[in-house]
């Protein structure tokens, strides 16, 4: 059989297998070495397993994902998304639609911080949901406009995918992170300008809530000084090359610790919620890893079975263009964003279609930007629809099929704004360029 055909079965395996729920790396380093077993025999694929690993573990840009995870970890055990969220609703909650639209905003903000998206769904969902019920909200607005701002917190740095994307393209994480920022202000300002157009064609699914006076707006604002700092430190000091990525998640670990002990200094569990992130830090990281050793083996195997250049040399027959590739891959990242998880299809599909975005002009830190812009998209669109479910499982009262049609307005405003950095990828590389010249 040919390597190819065995390069294309092993990728359509993989992709079965992670749809059946196996954990990632296990699937990616099973599938890898059962097909170099097959292609070059026992030697070889043992001989990849036992150093491939070793290999790309030893990358120093490894060290910057467990400090990042534990920075978000720390953050949603110590009340910082309460914080935001309040704060946003004492500036825009009397306002129509505005308890939404301060969801949306302090998904924004704790993304920034949190930098996961389920996270963000699962904290906001307990935070802000119940307050848009209490005001009479309409559950599809709740549940959409918190499932759709929770996407927020893959695009704005620090964010995990981005981090992931860099890992396996080698591409720079300042870049990316650079490059994340200003399409995130523009995702959040189009899911509250869809917010409020839906408000105001409908105003009976979001009435207003209760005006504060200024004085307990500002003191609200003044609780959220910690979180707003410490997202100027870590960003400002990476961007402006003060310290590496590395040494500003080791800097965001520890003001986020400080941070979580000044607001529970009286608090007896705090040790309790420390050590729970601590955990959830350990988890996550590990399960990162394991995925990072799955790929090595896979991409080896990819590399020997000849799949990039193959599948390079099947798209250039059909004489798309550059522009009709790029439309081929966004369409099938948007389909395997329908079923697997971002992280999954960051691993699976970086390594096959990467050498095709380099071969046909475009630059990688402004596809690792769309990349993850489409990616997020499988996070509220069906079957699988992740931040979908998990709402759906926080509020007993609301079903999977009202998340769904509560999120349909927002993936308007995703697509146009796919649409806006496809015509002009200058929005998004202006800030590297500018700070990474």
């Amino acid at each position: 059989m040919p390597p190819i055909i065995v390069g294309l079965i092993g990728v359509v395996a993989l992709l079965v297998i992670i749809a059946l729920r196996a954990p990632l790396g296990l699937a990616l380093l099973g599938v890898g070495f059962t097909s170099l077993w097959y292609l070059h025999g026992w030697d070889t694929a043992l001989y990849v397993a036992s150093t491939a690993p070793v290999t790309v573990m030893s990358s120093h840009t490894l060290s910057v994902l467990p400090l990042f995870i534990f920075m978000g970890a720390i953050s949603v055990r110590s009340g910082l998304a309460e914080s935001l969220y309040n704060a946003a609703y004492g500036f825009v909650g009397h306002r129509r639609g505005g308890l939404a639209i301060a969801s949306i905003a302090a998904c924004a903000g704790f993304g920034a911080i949190c930098g996961s998206s389920l996270a963000t769904v699962s904290t906001m969902g307990r935070i802000a949901v119940p307050q848009m019920k209490r005001y009479g909200y309409d559950r599809k607005l709740a549940a959409g406009s918190v499932a759709t701002g929770g996407t927020l917190g893959i695009l704005i740095p620090p964010s995990l995918p981005m981090i992931i994307y860099a890992m396996v393209t080698e591409t720079s994480i300042g870049k990316l992170f650079a490059a994340g920022l200003i399409p995130g202000i523009i995702a959040t300002l189009l899911y509250i300008a869809v917010t409020a157009v839906w408000t105001y064609l409908k105003p009976d699914i979001g009435p207003a809530g209760k005006r504060l006076p200024w004085s307990e707006r500002f003191k609200l604002l003044f609780q959220v000084w910690g979180v707003v700092g410490l997202f100027i430190v870590v960003m400002g000091g990476i961007l402006t090359g003060i310290f590496s990525p590395t040494e500003g998640a080791a800097v965001g670990a520890m003001g986020a610790t400080v941070l979580g002990l000044a607001r529970f200094i009286r608090d007896r569990t705090y040790l309790e919620r420390f050590f729970g992130a601590v955990k959830e830090a350990i988890q996550t990281s590990v399960m990162i890893f394991f995925a990072v050793i799955g790929i090595s083996v896979f991409e080896y195997f990819l590399q020997a079975a000849r799949v990039p250049q193959g599948v390079e040399s099947f798209i250039s027959s059909l004489n798309f263009g550059p522009f009709g590739v790029m439309a081929l891959l966004l369409v099938v990242l948007i389909l395997l964003g329908c079923f697997l998880d971002s992280i999954a299809i960051l691993f699976i599909i970086t390594p096959v279609i990467f050498p095709i975005v380099v071969a046909n002009g475009f630059d990688p830190i402004w596809f690792g930007i769309i990349m993850i812009m489409v990616v997020e998209f499988g996070l509220v669109t069906p079957p699988i629809g992740m931040n979908v479910f998990l709402l759906s499982k926080l509020l007993p009262d609301t079903t999977t099929w009202e998340v769904f049609l509560g999120v349909l307005p927002y993936l308007a405003a995703d697509f146009l704004r796919l649409a806006i950095f496809l015509a002009f990828p200058a929005i998004v590389l202006w800030l590297p360029s500018l700070l990474f010249p």
